[in-house]
């Protein structure tokens, strides 16, 4: 089985979308940057963008010729720069350019990308796991956060998650951003025609707890039928040419300039 030791061989794999709607979702649970993401975006009439934004960037930063990275990098702070509130009684104050929401949105996507590698590839030897941890840092410090703010060791990064995970909440904006994500009515057809798939590896990958704050509903059915689909997926990634485990990300780099 392909063991991946840094971040610019993992994130090409197509499976790691599945961890995609997982990582958003938790991102939506900090209030801080839930709060900002639906008082700041078209989540109405473009649900998709932000999932479309997170992998462009991804991929730039992990794959992409610098003067891609550059224009990712330069994209994702214009769109934050206006993406700040003071709290007011309908909603906690946000600021995008938080180091300490950075960090939370970094440690989404690592985490996410982490629990689909372990299903799919297998796990890490611990010198392979803790580069390829590091090397997950970039997609917080590319948006501002500083290198010494990201936990230093996977053990750290344990702490600081579980930490983490307690203090989330989610109240009805926040649910509603969701259901716009996971309905995804305004997407093209083809789109619409994956999301079931979608919304099940959404729920089924959530924490228990943060899953029952969206309301999103499972069972020991579910469960197995989760198994199942990760067996499956661990006998394509064997199978499968490269270029067609690899095309979402050349299809997101050629829309990049560089």
């Amino acid at each position: 089985m392909t063991q991946h030791r840094s971040i610019r061989e993992a994130a090409p794999e197509a499976v790691m979308l599945a961890g995609a709607g997982r990582a958003i979702l938790l991102q939506l649970a900090n209030p801080a940057v839930g709060y900002g993401v639906a008082r700041h975006s078209s989540f109405a009439t473009d649900p998709l963008k932000r999932l479309h934004g997170t992998l462009s960037y991804i991929y730039a930063l992990t794959n992409g010729t610098p003067q891609q990275r550059a224009t990712m990098t330069a994209q994702v702070h214009k769109a934050h720069r206006p993406v700040a509130s003071a709290e007011a009684p309908d909603h906690p104050a946000y600021d995008a350019g938080d180091p300490t929401l950075q960090l939370w949105v970094a440690a989404t996507l690592y985490d996410s990308a982490m629990l689909v590698h372990r299903q799919v590839f297998g796990p890490l030897q611990p010198e392979d796991a803790e580069a390829l941890y590091r090397d997950y840092g970039v997609l917080g410090t590319a948006l501002g956060m500083p290198a010494t703010l990201w936990p230093a060791t996977t053990a750290d990064f344990e702490e600081y998650w579980n930490r983490q995970i307690r203090q989330l909440s989610v109240d009805e904006t926040i649910r509603g951003v969701a259901g716009e994500l996971l309905a995804a009515r305004a997407a093209p057809r083809w789109i619409k025609m994956l999301m079931p798939v979608a919304r099940f590896l959404t729920a089924g990958l959530l924490p228990a707890s943060v899953r029952d704050m969206f309301g999103l509903k499972w069972s020991p059915a579910r469960e197995r039928a989760l198994g199942a689909f990760f067996r499956a997926a661990r006998f394509l990634v064997k199978v499968v040419p490269r270029r067609i485990k690899h095309a979402p990300m050349h299809y997101y780099l050629k829309r990049i300039p560089g």
